[in-house]
């Protein structure tokens, strides 16, 4: 609710959106805890959470997935394809190839700081949900 006061939400607006992301990431049931006390995959989706108080036209993610179970896995995929569909720009790091593979358009491979190859998941090579990449 803060970050949604900050951003310019009414009281009001700023609790049905908090509400609305607490719901969309299985946090309601946490609601009233301080953040202190969530787990560490609780804290991950807090964290993604507040950053889309706002939807943002472009938004980097750092290997968001990083440290959550399949099942939180699972729904931050949904919710960022969701962001996508909206029409946002989402710019993805991420060292889990089946997770480049299920969102991507395009995926570069980076290795010691530069590009060794880019493309489509086809043009690659990857075989979703896991696959080995070949350059």
């Amino acid at each position: 609710m803060l970050l949604a006061r900050l951003l310019g939400y009414s009281r009001r607006r700023g609790r049905e959106r908090a509400a609305d992301l607490l719901d969309a990431f299985g946090l309601a049931e946490a609601a009233d805890r301080q953040v202190k006390k969530y787990s560490g995959g609780m804290r991950r989706r807090i964290d993604i959470a507040a950053s889309l108080v706002v939807t943002p036209e472009l938004i980097f993610l750092d290997e968001p997935t990083t440290g959550l179970d399949p099942r939180s896995r699972n729904h931050v995929w949904e919710i960022v394809r969701g962001m996508v569909a909206e029409g946002a720009t989402v710019l993805l790091t991420t060292q889990y190839l089946d997770e480049a593979d299920q969102l991507a358009d395009r995926i570069a491979v980076i290795d010691h700081g530069k590009v060794i190859a880019e493309g489509s998941s086809r043009a690659l090579g990857c075989r979703s949900p896991v696959s080995s990449w070949r350059p």
